[in-house]
């Protein structure tokens, strides 16, 4: 009897939260985010899969990775998880991994990744001082612009979290404007995925 209760109870508390972020405009801002997003990511890919067709990337990177010294490794690191962080992190870590100190090294290549990350939020802040993007995202963005400041720690922790692009998500929640405090809090989550990675990658190599 107790535990039917607890149950009841457990999925009241669901069907709650669900109201919630129905009510609130959760769903239909991820909905927003990706259906705007989805054009651009398909071209990115397609764009990436065509280069790749005629040159291969991975090994053009690994073996970058192999021919400059660290600090050149990390420098160009520092520059992609700045610049839109298209460049897979995987390849950094296995690179760390061959390291004579490779969680010494792991913990580099989290720390330039959270920095460039909050670089990249400043890029979007500055973007935002532009008048014609200051005055669209105040007159036709302004409802989303709400939405999205909302759930801006969402945005961060996907970025952080996910194998998506972290500077992309860091550059959004810059544009709109988001907490710099809170994408600190939020985007400390990137050295939970580095270490999760460097534990996985570490056991293969």
């Amino acid at each position: 009897m107790k535990q039917n209760t607890e149950h009841k109870t457990k999925k009241t508390r669901l069907q709650l939260l669900h109201q919630y972020y129905n009510y609130t405009g959760f769903y239909t801002f991820v909905w927003q985010a990706i259906k705007g997003a989805a054009p651009y990511i398909i071209a990115i890919i397609i764009a990436v899969y065509a280069i790749n067709y005629f040159f291969n990337i991975n090994e053009a990177l690994i073996r970058l990775t192999e021919i400059l010294p660290s600090y050149g490794v990390l420098s160009f690191f520092f520059v992609s998880e700045t610049l839109l962080g298209l460049v897979p992190p995987e390849i950094f870590i296995a690179w760390a991994g061959k390291m004579y100190s490779p969680w010494f090294f792991l913990s580099l290549l989290a720390l330039f990744s959270y920095c460039g990350g909050l670089l990249s939020y400043w890029m979007g802040r500055s973007i935002t001082k532009m008048p014609s993007v200051h005055n669209y995202l105040e007159v036709k963005m302004e409802k989303q612009l709400k939405n999205s400041k909302k759930w801006g720690g969402f945005l961060i922790m996907v970025g952080a979290v996910l194998p998506l692009p972290f500077s992309i998500a860091c550059l959004a929640a810059g544009i709109i404007e988001f907490s710099f405090k809170n994408v600190m809090i939020y985007g400390a989550l990137r050295f939970l995925r580095f270490a999760i990675y460097g534990l996985i990658i570490f056991n293969i190599l």
